[in-house]
């Protein structure tokens, strides 16, 4: 007969006091043997120079020669052919170099080139470290989504969300460690925010989606509207007697203590979470800080607020989505119309969101990172087409705050913007260095599945030494 741990203990616990029994029992119960299961604070490898991260992803792909990768040669080259052979990449034909329709402007002490699409954004300039050489491996929406999220665009692996919570834990215990706000249920959908084989407790929470405003975004399932605290305190107990019964009857069970995790969660996050949400006891200065008071950018304004007041209570991993259903940042038409639009919706929250986490202390030790899952070509989409395809060959991203050097541009990609030619940034890359500045090695933070360790970084990456302080 075969005999788990939590069985010889019981069977030969005469042997034990009592309260000794029931301590290793309750610490076998809380996952002291899995790793990661429990969402309690673990210690880094090391001195970490970030505590939180707030991922801004603007879901479509912005163009970054039209945003914040200045290339005066396309300028000069507008209207011409690409001057080098290119892979085709997908949709329309190849068309002519298409130059910027936005002109650029020099910002700041450090004088980087920003679209006037971002004037908000662009006086943060100083604040920023833009990543002008990223590049990554998959030209589909669908795979680029789950590259920038998971590190991988084939297979089901833990978000980066879920990598920080499973090695670091919360710093909230009535808030999850991971929360996701109004993302895309497009493109990966859920597997962007999964924990995949990672313990369930890891998995992102969503807080509405991209389909629904922002002001109506809610965790589902958090209370019981039939009952009283007081009742569901007794139904809780009742489903956590149940369901301890079941795993001191087959042993540990990664899926069914993450649901009586979730179920203590949910029940302590309906007092801290409502308050969280209570946008209405900030200041009216702060409600215009955001863009709270214009309708165009309200919506955007809402979920950088809401992320500000997480990450200020503890939250380790705030992902903010920015997917308009109607424009996405995805131009292969109407860039002009749509871009505009985009940038118009994110420009001042965006700003705000950077500016208030600056007057709060909060910037020095939270990381901020925005970006798409990759860029767009030079080119045009065929003639009297103003739209840019696909480009997963050359694109731009930016960091903020804790452990990044502020007025800088690392890397660059060729003069039209086509690929990323110096110091070149993998996404692998990017996550080992989001990594490395919350304090963990990427090649450390592993987890046994299938008979081999993953990790976020697979095989892969390396830390980006040059963007930090």
């Amino acid at each position: 007969m075969n005999f788990s741990r939590r069985q010889l203990l019981k069977t030969t616990g005469a042997g034990f006091g009592s309260l000794a029994l029931a301590s290793l029992l309750a610490e076998e119960s809380q996952g002291s043997n899995l790793p990661g299961l429990s969402g309690s604070e673990r210690a880094p490898h090391f001195a970490p120079r970030a505590r939180r991260v707030i991922f801004l992803f603007m879901k479509g792909g912005p163009s970054h020669m039209d945003t914040f990768d200045y290339k005066p040669q396309l300028q000069k080259d507008d209207g011409k052919p690409l001057p080098f052979e290119k892979p085709r990449v997908q949709f329309a034909p190849t068309g002519n170099l298409l130059g910027s329709p936005w002109k650029f402007k020099r910002y700041g002490e450090s004088g980087i080139a920003v679209s006037e699409l971002f004037p908000h954004v662009a006086e943060c300039v100083d604040d920023l470290c833009i990543i002008n050489s990223m590049y990554g491996s998959n030209s589909a929406h669908g795979g680029a989504c789950l590259k920038i999220h998971t590190g991988s665009d084939v297979f089901v692996r833990p978000s980066m969300g879920s990598w920080i919570s499973y090695g670091l834990g919360t710093e909230n215990q009535n808030l999850p460690g991971f929360i996701t706000i109004c993302p895309t249920l497009a493109h990966g959908g859920t597997k962007n925010w999964s924990s995949a084989f990672l313990p369930a407790s890891h998995t992102g929470i969503p807080l509405g989606n991209a389909s629904q405003p922002s002001d109506q975004a809610r965790v589902k399932y958090m209370q019981n509207a039939n009952l009283d605290r007081a009742s569901q305190r007794m139904q809780l107990e009742l489903m956590q007697s149940m369901n301890q019964n079941f795993l001191d009857s087959t042993g540990p069970d990664s899926a069914l203590e993450a649901r009586i995790k979730s179920f203590e969660l949910a029940f302590r996050m309906q007092t801290e979470m409502p308050d969280a949400l209570d946008l209405a006891a900030e200041t009216k200065p702060t409600h215009d800080l955001y863009g709270l008071d214009d309708p165009k950018t309200a919506d955007f304004g809402r979920q950088c607020l809401m992320a500000r007041r997480f990450v200020e209570r503890g939250v380790r991993f705030v992902q903010v989505t920015h997917s308009n259903t109607e424009v996405q940042w995805d131009q292969h038409g109407s860039l002009r119309k749509g871009h505009e639009q985009n940038a118009k919706e994110v420009d001042k929250p965006i700003a705000g969101l950077l500016r208030d986490l600056k007057a709060r202390g909060l910037l020095k030790d939270t990381l901020v990172l925005w970006g798409g899952e990759f860029g767009r070509t030079p080119t045009c989409q065929g003639s009297g087409n103003d739209g840019r395809d696909h480009n997963p060959e050359g694109f731009t991203m930016w960091m903020a705050g804790a452990g990044v050097r502020p007025g800088i541009q690392y890397g660059a990609t060729d003069d039209y913007g086509y690929y990323a030619t110096v110091d070149k940034v993998h996404v692998h890359d990017l996550h080992a260095t989001l990594l490395h500045l919350m304090g963990l090695d990427h090649t450390r933070l592993t987890y046994r599945h299938a008979g081999r360790d993953f990790r976020l970084t697979d095989v892969a990456g390396k830390v980006v030494k040059g963007i930090l302080t």
